[in-house]
Parts: C-alpha cells; structure tokens; sequence
C-alpha cells in the first residue's frame, strides 16, 4: 500500500528520526467525570486509551526523560514529540493546560507537541492557546472522531454529535493548527460503505492527517462484555487490509498518515489476536496490492 507515512513526514520536516513520547498530563474526560458521561467510551480502557502514557504523578519533563530512555538507543541522538495521551488533553482551564504544556515545549529535545482531545473541549480559548504554543514549536491536535455515523457514535458512547466535530475542525484549520483524526475501522454494524463514508468526511473537512485503527477488545473495558456476548465481530487480518486499502486510496496526495493499525498491551487484549503481532501486521500492509 502507497501512503504519505507520519515518519516520511518528520524526517522531511526536521532532518532525523523523530520518536514521540506518550505523556499523562494528569487529565480526565467529559466522558468519565458526569460531564457527558461517566463510563467513557465503550472501547476506552481504564488508562484512557493511553495506556502507553508516563507516569501521571511525575513531572512532564520528567516523563519525557523516561520515555527517552527506552528509544534512546535507536534514537541516538534524536529528537521528540511530546504526546499528550491519556484521557482529554484540554480538559482542564487554560492556565493548566499553559503550563503542562509549556513544560513540554521547553525541553531541548522536544520539536513538537501532539495534543489528543474531543472536538467539544476546544473552546476559544484554548484553541488561541494552542495557537500560541505552534508558535514556538508545531503543535498537532488529535481529534477522536472514530466514526461519522449517529447510531454508531451512540452505540460507542462518544458522547457528542458530527456537528461538533465540523465546528471544532473549522476553528482550528483558521487557527492554522495542523490537526490530525483518528478513525476506528470495524466498528460494530458498520458496513464497508459506512466506514468509507467516514474516511471521505474527514477528507473533505480540509484536516491534514489521519489516524486509522483497527477495533480491538481489551479486558476490562464494556467493549469486552458485548464481545463475550457475541454482538461484536472484529476484523480478521484480511478483511482489515482490504478496507483499509481503500481508505487509502481515498486521501488525497500529501495528507499524512499517522497510524495504520492499532493495538493495546498484549496482556489486555482480548481480540484479534493478530493484531498483537506488530511486525507481521506492518509487513502485510507495505506487500498488500503490490
């Protein structure tokens, strides 16, 4: 498969090899504190998806630190993202969120900031403030859309409607923000056309990159129970790959592609099993349609 890979673009754009650091800045989500919700999303494990993050009770710096320390020695000498992950990354008042993240921005080995939130905690005045840090070093927001489909979006319990996201995308792309979305493929009832269908409205929102991820069950979270009750189906390897094939045949040239599976802990996923073995996954993408 032919795509415009995250990694293609960070050597372009800063000369190395660029490896980000999954930080917890300490956040919660509307989605879990009776804001929207109290139980997240139905595929969010108890870390908020960032179950890869740092170690919410140290420093930010001190959390790049430790992540630099496990790539250090692939990455001599490199740089690196700071990559809020955990949970809603502008969920909290401006003041906190400027100096979590100015913190990051400070660190001599950082190039960039990539921020992971929910279309509805972007308001005003957190989109001048991520405005501001891309001013110092490039700032890449990441959107958890998942999919473009009410019923679905209801079934998962995103916990917003497609028109926030419009809105949310439109003040950012003024904002000259480089945002970044994520997409669930598999997601359950959802027909090939559906998932397709989500891969064009994200295209044609005018955002710069895209996160695809296979759905995948992890122990502990509601997902797991509607799985054990046989109401979800997840993708074999091949069904994933030919759908993904034509999400990408859809983006246009020079929109980067930031992930093309997905996985959680090995010791926490339930299915597909397959998706576990990571270099196997990889190399079938690259050979598939050759």
């Amino acid at each position: 498969m032919q795509y415009y890979s995250f990694n293609q673009y960070l050597r372009a754009r800063f000369g190395c090899k660029v490896y980000k650091v999954a930080v917890d800045g300490g956040f919660t989500c509307p989605n879990r504190d009776g804001t929207c919700g109290v139980r997240g999303c139905i595929f969010c494990s108890s870390g908020g998806s960032g179950d890869f993050a740092g170690d919410r009770r140290m420093r930010i710096t001190d959390q790049i630190e430790a992540g630099k320390a496990l790539v250090e020695k692939k990455n001599k000498n490199g740089k690196y993202i700071a990559y809020f992950q955990a949970f809603t990354n502008t969920y909290a008042p401006v003041s906190v969120l400027r100096e979590k993240f100015m913190e990051a921005a400070g660190h001599r080995d950082v190039v960039a900031l990539s921020v992971a939130t929910r279309p509805d905690c972007l308001a005003p005045d957190v989109v001048d403030l991520l405005q501001g840090i891309d001013r110092i070093k490039p700032v890449f927001v990441e959107l958890g859309l998942q999919t473009i489909h009410e019923k679905t979006a209801a079934y998962i319990r995103r916990g917003y409607t497609l028109d926030v996201y419009d809105s949310a995308v439109s003040r950012l792309q003024r904002a000259g923000l480089n945002t970044v979305v994520h997409l669930i493929l598999g997601l359950p009832g959802e027909s090939r056309q559906d998932m397709l269908q989500s891969v064009d409205h994200v295209v044609q929102s005018g955002v710069q990159g895209v996160k695809f991820q296979l759905l995948h069950v992890l122990r502990g979270t509601d997902l797991e129970k509607e799985y054990l009750a046989g109401r979800v189906p997840v993708m074999t390897m091949e069904e994933y790959l030919s759908v993904l094939y034509d999400a990408l045949r859809r983006l246009p040239p020079g929109m980067v592609v930031h992930r093309v599976t997905g996985d959680g802990p090995k010791k926490d996923l339930l299915a597909p099993l397959w998706s576990a073995d990571k270099k196997r996954v990889l190399n079938a993408i690259k050979k598939y349609g050759e």
